[in-house]
């Protein structure tokens, strides 16, 4: 499906949809948590996320941690991956273009699937197009960490193969992954956060402070996984890493 695809849907608030998911979050969806929960992203990430803050965290019974009853106890702030829901989208950075896919529904959903729009009537309504900016921003640091990978690794003494092998393992690993400072800042936006900040501001200083990271970097298996993640959390293929 494209943005001219014929495409409608009612939610009904059941919160079914809100159930045995994987919500996988980008660096922009945590600052938005955070602010609508009203606390730092480092607390959102403790109390919200799993594996570093890069996936939404559920309860033992299946149900978002986020949800009180059937509704979203941060709304206003809810990932991307749920203002698109019932959608899916396929992105590629390489390409740069995008295709949304139609989701299957929850048993017993009462939500309201029709043909009484277009694709891009439904994501503009749902508030997307600040948060798909935004990733495309934190996305050119991806040509930032390629460079710098490149100036610390050797590759005609490393196979690049196992050495990317290795950096997917790690960066999805949610145990027993080794620290890593790129990815903890990539999700916790730490100082630069403020009441009287707006978002945009916020990603401007975010994405410098991150670059300058990358840049200071020497460790090779830090920048790969982190580049890894990033990737990831924004919805693209590990393998446009590299």
């Amino acid at each position: 499906m494209n943005r001219k695809s014929q495409f409608s849907y009612v939610c009904n608030a059941c919160g079914l949809c809100c159930h045995q998911k994987v919500i996988t979050l980008s660096p922009y969806d945590l600052l938005r948590l955070a602010r609508a929960a009203g606390i730092s992203t480092r607390e959102t990430i403790d109390r919200f996320t799993i594996r570093r803050g890069s996936i939404l965290k559920f309860t033992d019974d299946g149900a978002c941690v986020m949800l009180e009853d059937a509704r979203c106890g941060v709304h206003r702030g809810r990932p991307v991956a749920c203002r698109l829901y019932p959608l899916g989208i396929e992105r590629r950075q390489i390409a740069d273009d995008e295709n949304f896919v139609m989701l299957e529904p929850a048993a017993g959903s009462l939500g309201l699937y029709g043909i009484d729009g277009s694709v891009n009537d439904f994501v503009e309504a749902q508030g997307v197009a600040e948060y798909l900016a935004a990733n495309a921003r934190y996305a050119a640091l991806l040509a930032v960490f390629r460079e710098r990978i490149v100036a610390t690794v050797d590759f005609d003494r490393v196979e690049p193969r196992e050495f990317w092998r290795r950096a997917v393992r790690e960066a999805l690993a949610e145990s027993n992954y080794d620290a890593n400072p790129l990815i903890d800042a990539m999700f916790d936006a730490g100082g630069i956060e403020g009441a009287g900040i707006d978002e945009a501001e916020i990603v401007t200083e975010h994405i410098k402070c991150l670059a300058q990271m990358v840049e200071r970097e020497s460790n090779s298996e830090i920048l790969a996984a982190a580049a890894v993640m990033l990737a990831v959390s924004l919805g693209y293929s590990p393998n446009e890493v590299h």
